[in-house]
Parts: C-alpha cells; sequence; structure tokens
C-alpha cells in the first residue's frame, strides 16, 4: 500500500492541490508547466524544512542536493518570488 501512495504522488506532485484524474487530464493536453511544478514543489519543501527550524540557507543547500542542476541563488529566488 505504501508503494502505491508513493506511485501516486510521483505520478501527480499536485496531489495536495488536485486530484490524479484532473492532473492526468490536464497532463495529457500538455497544460502542466512542469517548471512551475517543480518550483511549487521547491517552496513547499523549503516550507517545510523551516517549520521543523532548519535556517534558510541550510535549507536552501538541502534542496540543492535534491536539485542539483541549480545554482543556490536559483533556489533563493524560487523560494522567495513574490506569488502573483
Amino acid at each position: 500500500m505504501k508503494d502505491l501512495s508513493y506511485n501516486a504522488q510521483k505520478l501527480n506532485p499536485l496531489a495536495d492541490l488536485i486530484n490524479d484524474d484532473i492532473y492526468e487530464l490536464l497532463n495529457s493536453r500538455n497544460l502542466i508547466n512542469e517548471k512551475s511544478v517543480r518550483d511549487y514543489q521547491i517552496r513547499r519543501k523549503f516550507k517545510n524544512l523551516r517549520i521543523q527550524k532548519i535556517s534558510a540557507s541550510e535549507a536552501i543547500d538541502s534542496l540543492r542536493n535534491e536539485y542539483p542542476y541549480l545554482q543556490f541563488d536559483t533556489i533563493r529566488k524560487i523560494v522567495y518570488q513574490i506569488q502573483k
């Protein structure tokens, strides 16, 4: 059962916002912006790390381990970006 929830989370990275069927429909019609989804996940993970009392720089370093292709400043800009 644990594997199913993990797979569902991998298939639908927006599971906390929309259900799997809607995500699949939007994705099948190329209406999902992968970069925006990635940035949303980074902001969510950063917030969770900060809730755990991890410093901002340590949280960004932790995210860099998960996203090694992104620079420190890039992640900083993502997590501090003002939402429109």
